[in-house]
């Protein structure tokens, strides 16, 4: 059986202190230094599917589209990400962009459009997708292929700018 045939190894969520710096991030943003991320990363509230409560993670951002004014993300543990789930249960949602906010819609790609992100992300950040890969025990041999098949198990979210919204945050900026 070879590994398209099988499910990828997804990791552990962390937990103990690799949570804690795993959400390091977030206070940085909540205290006002998201500018330091640039447009790398960005802040997503979600509201938690159970408890209905605000939560709010940080991911980095695979690409951008500044015409289209949306950004793409991908997650790194799978489907069962608690951040994952809870835009599947309410798309519509809030991120912060360095010190900006953007009220988005969650867009879930399919396989093939995943492919594409990746291949592309791959070109732009050849160790970063590396690393990526098998952090997720996705097996990558540095061609286009291998990175367009990883991509295919990665689930990747669009979060586009809700209309107006955009064009208003541009005005006052």
């Amino acid at each position: 059986m070879t590994h398209r045939d099988s499910p990828p190894r997804r990791p552990q969520l962390p937990t103990g202190w690799r949570r804690l710096a795993m959400r390091l991030p977030i206070l940085l943003f909540r205290a006002g230094l998201g500018p330091l991320f640039g447009r790398r990363l960005l802040l997503l509230h979600h509201t938690g599917r159970v408890s209905g409560l605000d939560r709010r993670v940080v991911l980095e951002v695979v690409s951008h589209d500044p015409v289209g004014a949306s950004w793409t993300v991908a997650s790194g543990f799978g489907q069962r990400a608690d951040w994952y789930q809870n835009l599947r249960e309410q798309p519509k949602t809030l991120i912060q962009v360095k010190n900006r906010p953007f009220a988005v819609t969650a867009r879930f790609l399919p396989p093939d459009e995943g492919a594409d992100i990746m291949a592309g992300y791959a070109q732009r950040r050849p160790r970063t997708a590396r690393r990526l890969c098998a952090f997720m025990g996705l097996p990558v041999d540095g061609g286009e292929a291998s990175y367009r098949e990883a991509g295919r198990a990665i689930p990747f979210v669009r979060l586009d700018a809700a209309v107006g919204h955009w064009q208003l945050g541009r005005s006052h900026a």
